[in-house]
């Protein structure tokens, strides 16, 4: 077993020790008296032991109190986490400090790292939520002036540009509304109200709901087989109607404009359902496949549609699958569609 370092230098210093003792002792005896070796050969044992044991004692402790200093530096030395080597010291302390040292500064790289992330994180986010603030807010001014400017004397003028004001208010409202509502979500302010309910109902008055929505942009909305009236989940209903709503929003908004279709199965999956939300439109690039629940992302094909919306609803969805404790994921392929899958805890 290797020596621990206090003991290492507190042999080292034992043998120059006794190494000195003995040079001076012949050089005095040589000079003075008739050399004797038997007293030396008493002497030298005694000498080492008493000098090793004072030095590995001294330079234990010098060691110690180094250590002290570098753990609290790095925030370690506390009640319950105080590190082994300062309570029992059985091993290389120099060895232990190092990798301790190394294991907390590549936690504070990987923090760094995270912080960097994070700030970039908080600039893109305030870039987005100001772009989309600033698009119904320059509408309203746009539509207040016109109105200023003699619109408010053209009933038919006066009437259109009212309503698209409303219409830009209500953009901002929902906007408010649904950050305020990712917020509690983050929070764990929002309290989910579980109950036992019909899968099957629940996805057929979706669809109903929809159903309109959809037809205007040229899709039809399919409720697959695997999906039957006895699938009972146990869940919020009213935050699963919300998911179920936000995907097939979101699958309407980038499906196919030539003729879109929404596929909607479920599956059993162990103690839960495996809900798919399955359209054939324009896909995600593989590169952007991670980034589609950030809240306002979109990628530069979808920007480029006039969709509408906040931005926000997969983020929303996200967040609600997971308070759930269950599970939320994506695969795409651009050109040929994507399928958002999500599981349910059944009743």
């Amino acid at each position: 077993m290797p020596l621990s370092a206090s003991k290492h230098i507190a042999l080292i210093n034992a043998v120059l020790t006794t190494l000195l003792f003995s040079v001076v002792y012949i050089i005095i005896f040589l000079s003075f008296f008739t050399f004797k070796p038997l007293p030396l050969l008493i002497f030298i044992p005694l000498i080492f032991v008493f000098a090793y044991f004072i030095s590995n004692l001294l330079f234990d402790q010098y060691i110690k109190e180094k250590l002290k200093v570098i753990y609290k530096t790095i925030g370690l030395l506390k009640p319950e986490n105080e590190p082994p080597l300062l309570k029992k010291r059985k091993t290389d302390e120099l060895e232990i400090v190092n990798s301790v040292v190394l294991k907390w500064s590549e936690e504070k790289k990987k923090e760094i790292e995270e912080l960097k992330e994070l700030a970039a994180y908080r600039r893109e986010f305030l870039g987005n939520i100001s772009h989309e603030l600033k698009t119904p807010i320059f509408n309203i001014q746009g539509y207040v002036l016109t109105l200023l400017d003699g619109g408010l004397d053209d009933k038919l003028v006066n009437e259109k540009f009212l309503q698209k004001t409303e219409k830009s208010i209500n953009r901002m409202i929902a906007l408010v509304e649904e950050l305020e509502e990712i917020a509690k979500l983050e929070s764990g302010e929002l309290v989910l109200k579980e109950e036992v309910f019909n899968l099957y109902d629940l996805t057929r008055e979706v669809i109903d709901f929809m159903e309109m929505k959809a037809a205007n942009h040229n899709t039809k909305i399919v409720l697959h087989s695997s999906m039957n009236r006895s699938m009972k989940a146990r869940a919020d209903k009213k935050r699963i109607r919300q998911v179920f709503i936000n995907l097939i929003d979101n699958a309407i908004k980038y499906g196919n404009q030539k003729g879109g279709v929404i596929r909607i199965s479920c599956y059993n999956f162990h103690n839960n359902y495996l809900v798919e939300v399955q359209d054939n439109g324009i896909g995600i690039p593989e590169e952007n496949i991670h980034r589609v629940f950030e809240r306002f992302y979109r990628t530069e094909l979808s920007r480029s549609r006039d969709t509408g919306g906040s931005g926000l609803g997969l983020a929303i969805v996200k967040h609600i699958i997971e308070a759930h404790r269950q599970t939320i994921s994506v695969r795409s392929k651009e050109g040929e569609g994507t399928t958002f899958s999500f599981t349910l805890k059944m009743a």
